[in-house]
């Protein structure tokens, strides 16, 4: 959506590109290379969404920044496993990095409030449409949500790849028009970035594209994730009709020339699908990690759902049910060749289910409403 914002006649008319956006800012954004709060950098970036904010432009932030800034505060006395450092650095850098945006915001005479969250709560529909609830009420009174995973009580199988996979639950959550995840490069680019001949690739057609030819597999500095895990998240966020763009945020005044329209600001953009997808497939489509079994279907079954035709799983198209699950859990789909064709949140529990396999004129095992297609 696109239109004009004026403040009260003072500012210059700007035609934004998006309205509604979710900005992740990395730890390699936040952080100086001995592992402190990058303060500047921090500053200017809320300076930016301030600016977006006073023109109309609803922001959530999901900020990393939390156990890198804690690390550089706590010299521990023993050494630690990784999940005790994790909590323990995050517990006292959470503390700090969200005091200095609430101190950065007031500023500007904005509030901003904190989200913690961990990846068991996007797994109930019910604890999903609570965290959204709560970020709904905060825009609606001009509060800045800042999300960021509660790292003093996540453990290592429940935690979220990093935050970049977080954002893109958070920006297909709250219907977002885009998301901007912000790094310390300029973008993917078609080869090594540190080789001189290496170019950003400007634009990408949602899931369509390999890019694993691409993409370096390394890791940041203060983060856990890499730009392969960028590209897989952005992927999937824009074949779900967001536009994402991977940007560097160190570049001065980055957000605000990423929204102007007709902007040359080089990043690499996603391109978003144009078919509609409901808000209980979005959240079915970031489910997989929560899944409670298995559904496996026959060929048959499998040639209908690959179908032009929208098509509901059947109890008869179903040979196996692996795992135990209740109504409304969420399930993966497997063929006869062991491959996931995609999730859905049954209409049956497991008990009942197995019952009923083989079964005609029954209501379906997965409606088509609740199915989502890798």
């Amino acid at each position: 959506m696109k239109r004009n914002i004026q403040n009260n006649g003072q500012l210059p008319i700007v035609d934004w590109q998006f309205n509604r956006i979710a900005v992740k800012i990395g730890s390699n954004v936040l952080t100086r290379k001995d592992g402190t709060l990058d303060i500047t950098r921090m500053s200017a970036l809320v300076d930016q969404v301030a600016e977006l904010h006073r023109k109309g432009v609803e922001v959530v932030l999901i900020s990393s920044g939390a156990v890198a800034s804690g690390r550089s505060e706590i010299k521990a006395g023993k050494k630690l496993d990784s999940v005790s450092a994790r909590q323990l650095y995050s517990a006292v850098g959470q503390a700090k990095l969200i005091n200095r945006y609430y101190e950065l915001f007031r500023e500007h005479g904005m509030t901003c409030g904190q989200v913690l969250t961990t990846k068991e709560n996007f797994g109930s529909r019910t604890h999903y449409l609570n965290q959204k609830h709560c970020m709904e009420v905060m825009l609606e009174n001009k509060v800045i949500p800042i999300v960021n995973e509660n790292d003093t009580i996540s453990v290592t199988e429940l935690m979220f790849t990093d935050n970049d996979e977080l954002s893109g639950l958070i920006a297909t959550m709250m219907g977002m028009e885009a998301l901007i995840i912000l790094s310390n490069i300029d973008g993917i680019y078609n080869g090594n970035p540190s080789d001189l001949s290496s170019t950003v690739i400007r634009e990408i057609d949602g899931g369509k594209e390999d890019l694993s030819e691409y993409v370096q597999t390394s890791k940041s500095s203060f983060g856990r994730g890499g730009m392969l895990t960028k590209c897989n998240i952005a992927q999937k966020v824009a074949d779900e009709g967001i536009t994402v763009i991977i940007a560097n945020g160190k570049k001065d005044n980055i957000l605000v020339d990423l929204l102007a329209k007709d902007n040359h600001t080089v990043c690499t953009r996603f391109i978003p699908s144009d078919k509609p997808v409901s808000s209980v497939k979005k959240w079915i489509a970031h489910s997989e990690g929560f899944a409670k079994g298995e559904i496996h279907i026959n060929l048959g079954a499998e040639e209908a759902l690959l179908g032009p035709k929208a098509t509901s799983i059947l109890l008869v198209g179903v040979t196996r049910i692996t795992g135990d699950f209740e109504k409304d859990d969420i399930v993966k789909i497997i063929n006869e060749e062991g491959i996931q064709l995609g999730v859905g949140c049954v209409g049956y529990d497991s008990t009942e289910a197995r019952k009923l396999i083989g079964c005609r004129d029954k209501k379906p095992l997965i409606h088509y409403d609740y199915l989502y297609l890798d």
